[in-house]
């Protein structure tokens, strides 16, 4: 009897360890173990497509005069990152900034002689660019990052940062800028909404142009695999950002994500995905989804999108910001 009982304390602690650092775990075995990834082949990427040193590829997106607007990829990162310089008549933002392998100020300082304000959609080490300097930061205005906040000086936790995953250590922020959840940002001669879009993490947020019809979704939606299983995920905040992008947007635009798919292309989607989101993640929350695996399960959301999540007895719900 004694041993049982040993050997069951000795079980349930195993256990409590392994959901404790599950993302941990998971994350050791989803990346490269502590070391950056093998950079890819290049392949051809069209005609439309100009090539920035033997790394950065650029995309110029069509946009009314006076304004311009880029997407500047990463092909032979394993992430396949997208980042997006969003240009208008009195200054600039490049709104997310890679894993920072290479510098992608370089790439924007390129293409445009205004002022460059350097907006992460979220905190993951892949958009933050990490050891890349930028001489103006501005960062999505929540409690719980504002009051972290030293001298607007932020350094990231594990927790948003997930950089162990790759071996590259968390950085500190020099924030110049604080971004209110629906704030309008004016570049001159054009206008970006600030979309609070939580779920994938609480911090997240999307870009949007109504005039110039695109969204800049960050790692809300992109085409692929969506993540909301790691820390600061959570299913009822990605429910709801869903909907706030539904009820934010009245005309069908370019929805422009931070990833693609192996191949030639931009990762971009319709409202229809966000509307696809938003129904599975409904289904999900009345019980009625049918899910394939087991840690992470796998939701097929339609053709392009696919949503992987933490098991049921795991699954967050609860909203970061009711209030919201």
């Amino acid at each position: 009897m004694k041993k049982t009982m040993i050997a069951v304390v000795v079980l349930v602690i195993a256990v409590s360890i392994l959901v404790s650092q599950r993302h941990a775990i998971l994350l050791h075995l989803m990346t490269g173990g502590g070391e950056p990834p093998p950079l890819l082949e290049p392949i051809d990427e069209g005609p439309d497509v100009t090539w920035f040193n033997d790394y950065f590829i650029v995309v110029p997106l069509a946009t009314e005069a006076g304004v311009a607007t880029y997407a500047i990829g990463e092909p032979l990162y394993a992430q396949q990152n997208f980042s997006y310089l969003i240009v208008g008549e009195k200054r600039a933002i490049l709104f997310d900034a890679g894993p920072g392998y290479r510098d992608i100020r370089e790439v924007a300082e390129s293409l445009t002689d205004l002022t460059i304000t350097f907006v992460p959609s979220h905190f993951h080490y892949d958009h933050v660019g990490n050891e890349i300097t930028f001489d103006r930061v501005a960062v999505i205005d929540l409690p719980h990052i504002r009051r972290r906040a030293v001298d607007n000086r932020l350094l990231l936790t594990w927790e948003e940062h997930l950089g162990t995953g790759e071996g590259v250590p968390a950085p500190t922020l020099r924030v110049n800028e604080w971004l209110a959840p629906d704030q309008i940002i004016d570049l001159g001669g054009r206008e970006l909404k600030v979309l609070y879009t939580p779920g994938h993490t609480n911090d997240s947020i999307s870009l949007l142009d109504v005039r110039n019809q695109f969204l800049f979704s960050g790692d809300f939606i992109y085409p692929g695999p969506l993540y909301a299983f790691l820390p600061n995920s959570s299913l009822g905040d990605y429910a709801w950002a869903a909907e706030n992008v539904l009820n934010a947007v009245h005309r069908e635009m370019r929805v422009l994500g931070a990833h693609r798919n192996p191949g030639a292309g931009l990762p971009e989607l319709t409202l229809s995905d966000v509307s696809d989101l938003s129904t599975v993640l409904e289904r999900l929350r009345a019980g009625t989804a049918q899910g394939e695996g087991t840690y992470p399960v796998s939701y097929q959301i339609n053709e392009r999108l696919v949503l992987l999540v933490e098991p049921d007895w795991l699954a967050e719900w609860e909203l970061s910001y009711p209030e919201l």
